[in-house]
Formats: structure tokens, C-alpha cells, sequence
């Protein structure tokens, strides 16, 4: 699952913690015909209010157009583009990956190198949780193809502003 070179419009969207607000989202981009490359939505601490992390192709249509169109949904309260540059980005990857015994050792430590674990095991497969940023989970998935990969399911993008490191003392 790469980018191919695309460029993407990376957005956090606050919406009423409602239902049917998400369909209406992903309604409004399909009636658009604007392209949806991940989608990831929970709830915040607060329970009125979830978060919408839209990873949309920069193709498709101009980032106005979409803000502009997303804010005429009344349950969307704010929308920010994060800038990649500036925000903390993870995706979680789930993968059974076949490893026979005399393979086992190998495939956990190419994972332990990305920081995943184990979450389960099987007489000639493993199943493995990784999360980080997804160019580093398209590093993995490579690297483990060979061994044969036989389910895969990643998340999708979710991403927070980075905070601000100004210490604010003394002033």
C-alpha cells in the first residue's frame, strides 16, 4: 500500500459524535467524486465529539473545495490539514505472516527490528501488530512478502498536530 508518488491532503476533522455523521462525510466525497485514499474516525475524550482522520488524493479536488464542502455539514465543528511536516502520524498494521518453524526466528526478528509484536501464533503462521508511520509498514509488508503473507489488515492513517516544544517559562 503505497502512495505512488500521489499527493494527499491529510485532514482532522472534529464532528458531533452522532450517528450518521460519518456516512454523511463519506457521502459528500463520494457524491463529489473526490477520492478517499484512508479514513479512520473514534471517539475523543469527549464523548460528544469524535475525529475524523481523512487522507483524501490531492487529484481529486482542490483542498478548498473539499473544506469548503465539508464545513457546510452541520455536525463538522473544525477541520485542520495537518502538514506532515508538523504532525505525529501512525498507522496499525495487523499481518498473519506463514513462517514455519525453521523461519519462526527470522520473521520476529525482522518485526522486533519495527517495533511490532507477536499477538499470536500458529502451527506454520504468526500473526503480528505493528504500528508506525505507513511508509515504515510498507518497508515491513516488503520485507515479509517473501515469506508469504497470507491476511493483511492496516488502519489506516490517524495523526495529531506535533505539540509545541516552546517552554513558555519565563515569559
Amino acid at each position: 500500500m503505497t502512495s505512488n508518488g500521489a499527493r494527499h491532503h491529510l485532514l482532522s476533522v472534529l464532528v458531533e459524535n452522532r450517528a450518521g455523521v460519518l456516512a454523511r462525510v463519506a457521502s459528500l466525497f463520494a457524491r463529489r467524486g473526490y477520492n478517499i485514499y484512508s479514513l479512520a474516525v473514534a471517539p475523543t475524550d469527549d464523548e460528544r465529539f469524535s475525529r475524523i482522520t481523512i487522507v483524501a488524493d490531492a487529484e481529486s479536488a482542490p483542498l478548498e473545495q473539499i473544506v469548503k464542502q465539508l464545513h457546510k455539514l452541520v455536525n463538522v465543528i473544525k477541520i485542520s490539514e495537518l502538514d506532515p511536516l508538523d504532525s505525529i502520524e501512525r498507522e496499525l498494521m495487523l499481518c498473519t505472516v506463514r513462517a514455519d518453524p525453521t523461519q519462526r526466528g527470522q520473521v520476529i526478528e525482522l518485526v522486533s527490528v519495527f517495533g511490532g509484536r507477536i499477538v499470536d501464533v500458529g502451527h506454520d503462521e504468526l500473526t503480528v501488530s505493528v504500528d508506525d508511520v505507513p511508509s515504515r509498514l510498507d518497508d515491513l509488508e516488503d520485507l515479509l512478502s517473501p515469506f508469504g503473507i497470507a491476511m493483511m489488515q492496516r488502519t489506516g492513517r490517524i495523526a495529531l498536530p506535533k505539540l509545541d516544544r516552546a517552554s513558555g517559562l519565563g515569559s
